[in-house]
């Protein structure tokens, strides 16, 4: 079985030419390699073109692997089945194509020294010499640091913030007349009561129809009588000091 310099790869050849995608080790991004055309194909297809847009050159790829290219096991059993039946020559044509095709890429990836994994041009702090995984780029490292750091006090302000301070109470209307809730309605949805509200004549303060003392200052909530006048018995309108019939001081 072929022997990739990186951790996975991508046997992308075929009966008509050879091509592979190396994987870089950090991030899984590829690089294939340029399609080399199988000489034992051409020669038993003289006049067949194999031109088709194969890729001729060789191109960095995005897009990972997401269970390690071919997940090693099961990759040995896939590749034996796809290439069964080849000729020697072929399989020599591989073989040597492999080699070539890694030659290439590894242009393109570099060994870490301290973990030894291969990464790609993007995963590599060539001012360290290391991978991004063992020495990480200061300055992508530190704003990463202050976009974690300010999602945090965002967070912490946001949970201490009081976005809403009233009570937490139910207000239930009882009718004065059945005692039963009332609804929210201007008469009594049980008996037909009305549910206006008396002010009190002293301070202004609204009470419940059914209050005898105003809730507010004392004051007694039922309304005074007519005042007549001591003088000559006319009825005095209210606030009234003197009698308009007789003059009479009233009380």
């Amino acid at each position: 079985m072929l022997k990739s310099f990186t951790r996975n790869y991508e046997d992308n050849s075929t009966e008509a030419g050879f091509q592979f995608t190396f994987y870089c080790d950090i991030c899984n991004d590829g690089f294939k390699s340029s399609f080399i055309e199988s000489s034992t194909y051409k020669k038993g297809n003289a006049l067949r073109g194999i031109t088709r847009g194969a890729g001729i050159l060789g191109n960095l790829i995005g897009g990972g692997v997401h269970n390690l290219g071919w997940s090693l096991e099961r990759g040995g059993d896939v590749l034996s089945e796809r290439f069964e039946g080849r000729s020697p020559d072929w399989q020599k044509e591989h073989e040597k194509a492999f080699e070539m095709a890694q030659n290439e890429a590894m242009r393109h990836f570099h060994r870490c020294h301290s973990c030894h994994q291969y990464a790609c041009d993007a995963d590599f702090n060539e001012d360290e010499g290391l991978c991004v995984e063992c020495a990480p780029r200061q300055e992508i490292y530190v704003a990463k640091a202050r976009a974690e750091a300010m999602r945090r006090n965002i967070d912490e302000k946001a949970y201490t913030a009081t976005v809403w301070d009233d009570k937490l109470e139910s207000k239930t209307t009882v009718c004065p007349a059945c005692g039963k809730p009332a609804g929210t309605g201007k008469f009594c949805n049980h008996c037909g009561a009305s549910l206006a509200l008396n002010k009190c004549s002293n301070c202004g303060q609204e009470n419940a129809q059914n209050v005898k003392f105003c809730n507010n200052c004392g004051s007694p909530m039922a309304k005074p009588g007519p005042k007549f006048c001591n003088g000559c018995g006319a009825q005095l309108a209210p606030g009234t000091k003197f009698c308009g019939e007789c003059g009479a001081k009233s009380d």
